[in-house]
């Protein structure tokens, strides 16, 4: 693969783990939240990385050093408040929250300084992936609209895995790949419910909104996506997996890698569906084997569904939607 992806990664947050492998506990530091697994992805596929963030207060200070031992070409702006992070007790084998700070949003000084590092670096990039805020109240949805906007006007590709207004603003700008979980367009009044022909009509809007192709992902069903205006199941191997979170992100990397490397959608596609079901069998997020992903996208296949909705809905009603909700 050649090329370099610029992922925007406007709140990190320090994620403490404690687990108990054997008979002592052990303690996990890490950089996480939906950037930082994303651009941990897109390495782990051969593809360089230049993570766009913010970092301020204690926080921000353990978060820097952990960040550059990822291997990302990292680009700063400190703010005057603190990241975010959370503390989680693994130790029977599940997740158990034991605290989880949010972080204060960033000022309008802190945002246009990001908007303009970010700008700047995603119009060097074939491909720039938009990850959300940690909570959607730290970062204007505009901003991302903006962002969208800037990039696709001079030539760039925008991956994005968004919900909520954040969604929303970014179709209104254009977007190239878009991947959503089925339960986040339910939650976000965009689809009736979670049947095929619910989903499908929702993506037929959602392409009309401004996505030029798009995945929905199902929970354990599998993925639905629409490429060329056709809609396919993505099927693979079923794995055993050891922590469900993060497929989706891993998927959303995938694709990225693919695209910046001048591959095609359709391998793209396959190719993040691998990464997601590689990356539920590990602990740790955004973690993979470049040479096991490569293995696994031979057996993902993209088979047309048969169902076409006859009804559309227009891009400001699917946005009207969101802003009711």
């Amino acid at each position: 693969m050649s090329g370099h992806v610029m992922v925007f990664a406007p709140t990190p947050r320090l994620t403490v783990t404690v687990d108990q492998p054997s008979d002592q506990p052990e303690l996990h530091l890490h950089p996480g939240g939906q950037g930082v697994w994303q651009a941990r992805m897109i390495m782990s596929l051969g593809v360089p990385v230049v993570l766009c963030t913010s970092l301020g207060g204690e926080i921000g200070e353990v978060l820097e050093p952990l960040l550059l031992t990822e291997g990302v070409d990292l680009r700063v702006v400190r703010r005057d408040s603190t990241s975010g992070g959370y503390v989680h007790d693994r130790r029977d084998g599940a997740r158990h929250e034991i605290v989880d700070v949010v972080g204060a949003p960033l000022s309008r000084h802190e945002l246009d300084e990001l908007h303009n590092l970010s700008l700047g670096e995603g119009l060097r990039a074939p491909v720039s992936v938009l990850s959300g805020p940690n909570e959607p109240s730290l970062v204007p949805a505009d901003l991302y609209r903006r962002f969208a906007a800037d990039l696709g006007a001079n030539g760039g590709r925008v991956v994005v895995d968004l919900s909520g207004p954040h969604l929303t603003a970014v179709l209104s700008s254009g977007v190239y790949f878009l991947k959503v979980s089925h339960e986040e367009l339910i939650a976000d009044g965009l689809a009736a419910g979670a049947e095929e022909d619910q989903l499908t009509r929702a993506m037929y809007d959602l392409h009309a909104a401004g996505a030029e192709n798009v995945v929905v992902s199902r929970a354990a069903e599998p993925a639905l996506a629409l490429v060329d205006g056709e809609i396919f199941e993505v099927e693979m191997p079923r794995l055993e997996a050891a922590d469900p979170r993060g497929a989706g992100d891993s998927m959303t990397a995938g694709v990225a890698a693919v695209v910046a490397g001048g591959g095609d959608i359709r391998t793209a596609i396959r190719t993040g569906a691998a990464a997601g079901a590689l990356n539920v069998t590990r602990h740790g997020l955004g973690t993979g084997r470049l040479d096991t992903i490569t293995g696994l996208v031979d057996r993902v296949r993209l088979v047309p569904a048969d169902s076409r909705p006859q009804e559309r809905t227009t891009p400001d009603e699917l946005a009207d939607r969101v802003v009711d909700r």
